[in-house]
Order: structure tokens, then sequence, then C-alpha cells
């Protein structure tokens, strides 16, 4: 919201906003610009009659601004419909989606398209390092976005990607997730279906051919439509995977590609980036020079230091499949050191109890796993909440140690007193998990010193 308001100035829009709680990086990215940001929600913020009003995905009805939008009849919209009519429209857009690996996947996509001289439009759900911001508009033909399956507003509940006006679109994967908006599988099935409905006839469907939740979506003959994974029926096929601890090489027909990003999940994400940029016209070394180049996203696999011998790692993984591959991932870089996993179960499905068995399951490379006291677990009715106590019984019965504690203190206290000199601690969460990553490493050296 705040790169567009950025961009929308840059227009010539005056622009203002109001949020409830305004904090850097962004309050200080629009002070510099010298966007005025309005604390808390109230009617007088809206007195001057603004010509138009965005209304955020997170803001509901009771909201005194929204209430008061509508008693004035004023002119309003989501973000993806401003994002579709003042920056999308006539533009080339490729659309990243999926459960797992939009982010790094628009990033690596957009990178490959930056490193070629192609200066794209850019929106990215994270800040890849090469940027080092997560938006930028400029005047290319070319607009590269990642597609999230969430919904766009409280009065359209549809999927924000349905407005992104795909030309490309990668599909990575698709799995059961925001169990607040979906009610199953088929109800996620049926948004991307909508979605692939949108590709025109001169346009492409690059989907993940090894995913059998996606398989029954593919069969549509309005656009083509071209599979990408590591078995040899698809038409983009990876093989001869290399997963080693600093680079991860795989080869297609005739090249072979290699990255610094770790695991199998991400020689997915770049194979779908290759697929998408070949049928942009890009060439496989144009491809490989912007992978050589490529410095990953934060908090993505981030190393936030290095204190008392111990590595500590950030990473946003908050799907059990997401926390199993970025273990994977780690142990390959980390063959034979200790890895401890701390995991803050704070998004809408992983408070339920959707994923109980599957998330026990996901530390499986782990030797240490910590689960913090589930958000707001009261909010939710007894029947659909995560079972704490069956976790750590799960957990254990693993072979996994397990622990479960209330307080950021309280898992920092824990970790400290057994962590060693050569262990890996990798804390995820999509939030900001009370700042542990720096309490660890101040601990941590604290107690080496």
């Amino acid at each position: 919201m705040a790169s567009v308001a950025v961009a929308m100035q840059e227009k010539g829009v005056l622009v203002t906003g109001s949020d409830q709680n305004v904090y850097p990086p962004m309050s200080t990215f629009l002070a510099e610009r010298k966007i005025e940001v309005m604390l808390g929600y109230a009617e007088p913020n809206l007195a001057h009659k603004p010509d138009l009003v965005v209304i955020g995905n997170a803001i509901s009805r009771g909201n005194p601004e929204v209430e008061y939008v509508l008693d004035k009849k004023l002119r309003y919209c989501s973000l993806p419909e401003l994002l579709k009519e003042f920056f999308i429209r006539g533009k080339r857009s490729l659309v990243v989606t999926g459960t797992h690996g939009k982010t790094t996947t628009t990033s690596l996509l957009a990178w490959v398209f930056e490193h070629n001289g192609l200066n794209p439009s850019y929106l990215i759900g994270g800040i890849p390092t090469n940027f080092g911001q997560g938006a930028r508009f400029t005047d290319s033909e070319w607009f590269i976005i990642e597609g999230d399956e969430y919904d766009t507003a409280f009065f359209d509940k549809r999927s924000k990607f349905v407005h992104y006006q795909p030309e490309v679109a990668i599909i990575n994967n698709l799995e059961f997730d925001h169990a607040d908006i979906f009610e199953n599988l088929a109800a996620i099935q049926l948004a991307f279906k909508r979605f692939i409905n949108l590709i025109p006839r001169n346009g492409q469907l690059l989907a993940n051919g090894d995913d059998p939740n996606l398989a029954p979506l593919l069969n549509v003959t309005h656009c083509p439509v071209k599979r990408f994974g590591l078995g040899a029926e698809n038409a983009w096929h990876a093989f001869n995977l290399t997963l080693a601890p600093t680079v991860t090489e795989f080869e297609i027909p005739s090249f072979k590609f290699r990255l610094g990003l770790l695991g199998e999940l991400n020689v997915r994400n770049a194979l779908g980036v290759v697929a998408c940029a070949r049928h942009c016209g890009l060439k496989n070394n144009q491809i490989q020079s912007a992978f050589d180049t490529f410095k990953g996203i934060k908090r993505r696999l981030e190393v936030r230091g290095i204190s008392g011998g111990v590595t500590v790692v950030d990473d946003f993984g908050h799907h059990p499949t997401a926390i199993r591959e970025t273990l994977r991932a780690l142990r390959v870089k980390f063959a034979s050191q200790k890895i401890w996993a701390i995991f803050e179960p704070r998004t809408n499905t992983t408070r339920r109890n959707v994923f109980q068995t599957e998330l026990a399951a996901s530390f499986a490379e782990a030797d240490e796993v910590v689960i913090a006291q589930v958000a707001r677990l009261e909010l939710l009715p007894a029947n659909e909440r995560l079972d704490p106590a069956r976790l750590m019984q799960d957990l254990k019965a693993n072979g996994r140690n397990a622990a479960y504690l209330p307080t950021v203190e309280s898992i920092v206290d824990h970790v400290a007193k057994t962590v060693e000199g050569g262990d890996v601690v990798c804390v995820f969460s999509n939030g900001g998990f009370g700042n542990i990553h720096a309490k660890l490493l101040d601990r941590f050296g604290h107690a080496r010193r």
C-alpha cells in the first residue's frame, strides 16, 4: 500500500492515508516522501472528500472511515483494482502465483528482466536484496507481480490475482491454505480456475506439472499451457539436480543452470522463471547471468547473524510444506550440525488444527523444536484450535526434542541453556515475533564471553 501511495504521488496525485499501527520501515519511507499518515481511523480524516479512497483488505465494516465512505457515497476501490487501472492495464503482465515460492520466484524473475536491461515494473510481497524495495513502477512494457490468492477487500471476496490481467501466469503449486477464507482445497482450486480463465489466447499458462492438486485445472484450450517440473513428461523438465551447501544446479536439454538458492523447491521456482523468461524472448545465458548475481530475499533463509558460534536464520515459512522444504535445504547446507527450529503459529491457518498432523511431520529435519504459544487461540472455536499438547506429543514420538513455551523471553532462555557453538537456529514466523532474532544473537554472544 505504501509503495503504491508513493507511485500515485509521482503521478501527480495528492495522497494521504490512515493506519492503526505505523512503524518503520514504511513510516520512514512515507515520511521521507512527505506523504501524511494519520494514526488511527476517524471520519475527519476524510473530511476533504478525496476523489478516491483505497481500502485495504485488513479493513472491515464498522471501521469509522469505511462507514463514512459509504454514508457519503465517496468513490472507493481495493488496492488490486487500483493497480489494475493505474499501473497494469496495457502492460505485459507476468503474474506469479501458488501456495509456496511466490516471493522468491517473482523476485528472481524481476531480477532476470532487470539484469538484462528490460527495466520492469514489479510488486513483490517481500524485499529482494538486489532491489532493496518491494515495488517499483517504470514506463517499460513489463509488469511483474506476485499474485496472492487471498481475498481482495471486504466488498470483493475474490482473490487479489483476478485483478492482475495476466498475459503469462506461473503457478508454482497448490495446497490448502488461508483457512479463514477458504473452506477446503476445492475452494482454492476454484479461485485458481477463475484466474486461469483470464489468460488471453496469446498468453501462456506455466504450471507445475508434478502437482496433483493443479492437474485438474490445466486441461484448458483458451490459452497455451506448458507444464514444468522434475517429471520427464513436462515440457520444461529439470534433471541431474545437484543440491549442494552453497549452490543448486539443474539441467534442461542443452543447458545447465546454477543458482545460489538452496533446495529442491528452489529448483522448481527457478524452472518456472526459466520457462517464463524464455517465452518472453530471453536466452539461457542471459537468464544464467542474472542467476549468478541474484542475492536472495529478506526473510527467506536469511542469515541474521552468527553469535557465540551459533548461526541464527530468519525464514517467513508458516505452512507445513514451506517449513519442511526450508529445513531440508538447511540440512543440505549444514549437514552435520544441530538444527533448531523455532516456530510461531500466528497465521489464521496454523492457529487451527487443519494441519495438526502435517505440522509435526514438517520438522523431521530439525533436531530441536520450539513452538511458541499459539497466537489468539482463545478467539477460535474449541473444535478448530491447534492442539499444542498433541503437537508436542507427536513431535516427541517422531524423535524430536520439543518444547512449547509462552513468551519470547522463555524461548530465548530455553535455547540459550543448551545451544552450542556450531548449532543453527532457524526462526519461522511471518511476523516480527518480538524481535526474537536480535534477542537470541545478543544472548548467545553474552553466554560465551
